[in-house]
């Protein structure tokens, strides 16, 4: 008997956040048996995370909730720089990443009407969240995990499930009863988050990051102008003392340069930054996801979407080795792909945050002087703009070292997400579409040789052939090349003589076998 046919649950999900919402919709999108439950007896009310990345859409997208994300939320066109007061420079979204994604914007959404979206869509797939229920301990043998669950009544149950995900936060209780390390640091100081509704130059529906000689602000806009998001740094005075903050405790210099009128402040909270990455993300049945496998600074709004990442990662392949296609070694290549891509999330953030924080004099010249200077310039040229785009947007995000990946064709390589393009000059339909079916897929962008029409009919994967335009080579995919797709839209197998043998020679290697 198969360990998740033992098994009333195939996979326990600790943690009913974003990371954990998502995981729990594509397992059951794929027809996987999932408990998912959060000690917190009702749902955050705050709005904390507030971005939405554009590969995050697109990954809503092959669930069937990206309109409705997009319908809630303020899609803002473009950032905005200011310097001491003065307005620098302005970065349209919609040229930056117009030939990347299908979203070429930011998407601005408190996270609880993210989570809201999120639990709806799960409970159409008749799966809700069981709240007030406590991930105590477990014990993990060589077939299953053996939870202890603490419901809100007091009474604990033991639930047996073939995989356990903890999407359970900073204070993962997973984590924790793993004895993984948690490895990195906390920053110096103390920061704020302010939902308000201010009047002035800045809350213009637009995402604006203001910098001083002793503070920085980040203007997100919330539905209306007036209504935005501020996030910023405590006075010095307020950070040393150990009393609870409140807004009288915020410097209001850069406020202040940008004439910045506070009508009134809804909601707020201080908090230190952390900046962690797991020293593991996998032991044994038990997986970490999300703030429980990693924290970093609030800079450019990753957070959130890193977890999701996370979640559609490990789904498909749990998916596939529960169902037979592939043996459970295929699980293992869940940690190097994210983990690596956390390491230097982490780094990266590190380094901008340390930048528009400091007050060392070469940090101040940075961010007063050279930046101002600098970022108006490099931004004429589209290279420019689409690598900012690419970055922000998590599109970059690429797994070429995986063992999953292999060959090149075009400017893509395997590992690489799949290029979106239209399928046909000036027309709305696109190469995203096929992706909705979460499932492995061959694409050729021109024409298909007789041979790997056979091998697909042999393998049983779905073939997408597009009529061959200028646009597709200047995505970087080559005419009649042979591109196998991963579930999750990132390319497995680029080979650019289009030769189907190099399909079937990688599936067999890795012993994928259809259902």
């Amino acid at each position: 008997m198969a360990a998740s046919e033992k098994c009333a649950v195939e996979v326990l999900i600790a943690g009913a956040g974003p990371t954990g919402l998502v995981l729990a919709i594509w397992l059951t999108r794929l027809g996987v048996r999932v408990r998912i439950v959060d000690k917190l007896i009702a749902p955050e009310t705050t709005s904390r995370a507030i971005g939405v990345q554009a590969r995050t859409l697109e990954f809503y997208r092959q669930l069937g909730i990206a309109d409705k994300l997009v319908t809630s939320g303020h899609k803002s066109a473009a950032m905005n720089l200011w310097v001491s007061g003065r307005h620098q420079a302005r970065f349209p979204f919609a040229e930056m990443g117009a030939d990347i994604s299908p979203f070429p914007f930011a998407l601005v959404i408190s996270q609880d009407e993210h989570e809201k979206i999120l639990t709806r869509h799960l409970a159409g797939l008749s799966i809700e969240i069981e709240r007030g229920t406590e991930l105590l301990d477990f014990d993990c043998n060589h077939d299953c995990v053996s939870v202890r669950l603490k419901k809100s009544g007091g009474t604990v149950e033991t639930c047996q499930a073939t995989y356990l995900a903890g999407c359970d936060g900073v204070r993962s209780t997973v984590r924790e009863h793993l004895k993984v390390g948690f490895s990195g640091g906390t920053y110096a100081r103390k920061f704020y988050v302010a939902d308000v509704h201010a009047d002035g130059s800045a809350t213009n529906g637009e995402i604006n990051v203001a910098l001083d000689a002793a503070d920085f602000l980040v203007i997100f806009p919330l539905g209306t102008d007036s209504h935005a998001r501020l996030v910023g740094a405590l006075g010095e005075s307020a950070e040393n003392s150990g009393a609870n903050q409140t807004w009288r405790d915020v410097n209001q210099s850069v406020i202040e340069s940008l004439r910045l009128k506070i009508r009134r402040v809804n909601w707020f909270s201080s908090y230190r930054v952390h900046h962690r990455v797991a020293d593991s993300f996998r032991k044994g049945r038990a997986f970490l996801l999300g703030d429980a496998a990693h924290i970093h600074s609030p800079v450019g709004g990753q957070g959130l979407n890193a977890g999701i990442g996370d979640a559609v990662n490990l789904a498909w392949k749990i998916h596939a080795v529960l169902r037979g296609r592939v043996d459970e070694s295929l699980l293992e290549t869940y940690e190097p792909e994210r983990i690596a891509f956390a390491r230097r999330l982490v780094t990266t953030t590190d380094r901008v945050f340390a930048g528009v924080t400091s007050s060392s004099f070469f940090d101040r010249l940075v961010r007063l002087k050279i930046i101002p200077c600098l970022l108006p310039r490099l931004f004429r040229f589209a290279a420019v703009r689409q690598f900012m785009f690419r970055t922000i947007s998590q599109a970059a995000v690429n797994y070429r070292g995986s063992r999953l990946s292999a060959g090149r064709a075009g400017a893509v390589h395997g590992g690489d997400r799949l290029p979106w393009v239209k399928t046909e000059a000036n027309d709305s339909a696109d190469n995203f579409a096929p992706l909705a079916s979460l499932d492995w897929q061959v694409h050729i962008y021109g024409e298909a040789a007789p041979s790997t029409r056979v091998v697909c009919a042999q393998k049983q994967l779905p073939l997408h052939i597009f009529p061959w335009h200028a646009e597709m080579g200047r995505a970087g995919l080559r005419r009649d090349a042979v591109y196998l797709l991963r579930p999750d839209g990132y390319v497995a197998v680029a080979n650019r003589d289009g030769d189907a043998a190099a399909i079937a020679a990688y599936l067999d290697t890795h012993h994928f076998k259809h259902e």
